[in-house]
């Protein structure tokens, strides 16, 4: 609900931007694109807008929708997009994790990496957007821990289907948000009509993908290899949450290889978790079959990703990134499920017995 009340804001005042560009600058985006990347101000400057523009009062008070609006709202459209794929995953460690310090070091991170980004791209603007920025990183850690107490308590994801529906989840609403950052958080609303339609199919895929969920019943206890691939995404998620901003931005400003390999220590530091707490009392020849799962579903879902962003160009490399994410856990979900399975079932079975001779 919060999440799409800033997503809201976020396009009101990319309107906003567009009538304080059209009526005050005569749509010349040159004093400000300067100081910015290429692909940024794409102007909506059809004559729907342009005659909203027209009939706009006091066009010149619009100016802070300029690049200090967005300061503010930025960290809550990141930070609560964070939090609603932890609450989706897990509703206690959600709950656990934004009500407790974690929260307020994320925000700290994400502020910190935001403000070294309006440093390097100095504008005229960039003390005001630091001292919003701040604020912000006070106001979105208190909005976090009023919504998540609010909350109530649900069964933690681990079935095949409630997993299955989690990863279309997440990938639907990665792909909202990299349209929100392109056609609105970088000015582009010239792009909104391109990626309407397909961001409308999105948001019905997500739709239903989540009214699935609600719906989806919990089964039984996940198998020794499903129970790991959740613990593993658990901790991997948790242990994210703070360095997520500065691990994204590592790789667009320069330090890619860093950033890289921060990405896989985390995920390095989930599977440690995972191991320790999966494995404990498992026995030698159950180890050595999970070992084995693990690998298959590591090479399969490995192979499915590296397909889905070698099959597909992408304008921006974030959503070859989603994309292959959502398929290979979905893969790796779906080989580690029906392994178990088979396995459990296999040692269940009654030993045969000898047919005595006659």
């Amino acid at each position: 609900m919060f999440l799409a009340l800033v997503v809201a804001l976020v396009y009101i005042n990319q309107v906003l931007v567009t009538v304080y560009l059209l009526r005050v600058h005569g749509g010349d985006t040159s004093f400000i694109a300067r100081y910015v990347p290429e692909g940024w101000f794409a102007l909506e400057d059809g004559p729907s807008m342009r005659s909203f523009a027209a009939h706009f009062p006091e066009p010149a008070l619009l100016a802070p929708s300029l690049l200090r609006v967005p300061g503010f709202l930025e960290l809550p459209f990141g930070l609560l997009s964070y939090m609603t794929v932890l609450r989706w995953l897990d509703r206690g460690l959600y709950r656990r994790l934004a009500t407790s310090w974690t929260v307020w070091a994320a925000s700290l991170s994400y502020t910190f990496s935001f403000c070294v980004v309006e440093w390097v791209l100095h504008t005229p603007y960039t003390v005001d957007d630091i001292i919003i920025r701040a604020c912000s990183g006070l106001v979105t850690p208190l909005l976090i821990q009023w919504l998540a107490r609010q909350d109530t308590d649900a069964p933690t994801v681990s079935s095949l289907p409630q997993m299955l529906l989690f990863a279309v989840s997440v990938w639907a609403l990665g792909q909202l948000v990299l349209t929100v950052y392109d056609t609105a958080l970088l000015y582009n609303l010239g792009h909104l009509g391109g990626r309407l339609p397909g961001a409308i199919v999105t948001a019905v895929i997500l739709v239903a993908a989540r009214w699935r969920a609600a719906r989806t019943p919990q089964g039984g206890e996940p198998g020794l290899a499903s129970a790991s691939i959740g613990t593993g995404l658990r901790w991997a998620l948790a242990l994210f949450l703070i360095p997520a901003l500065a691990v994204r931005y590592g790789v667009n400003f320069g330090t890619p290889l860093i950033a890289g390999l921060a990405g896989l220590l985390i995920c390095a530091a989930g599977a440690v978790h995972a191991l320790r707490e999966g494995l404990a009392g498992a026995g030698r020849r159950r180890t050595i079959l999970w070992a084995a799962q693990i690998a298959a579903a590591s090479l399969t879902g490995g192979a499915a990703g590296t397909a889905a962003v070698l099959l597909v160009t992408d304008t921006y490399y974030e959503a070859g990134v989603l994309r292959a994410a959502a398929l290979c856990f979905a893969v790796a979900v779906a080989v580690c499920a029906l392994t178990d399975r088979w396995i459990d079932r296999r040692s269940a079975a009654p030993p045969e017995t000898a047919v005595p001779e006659v």
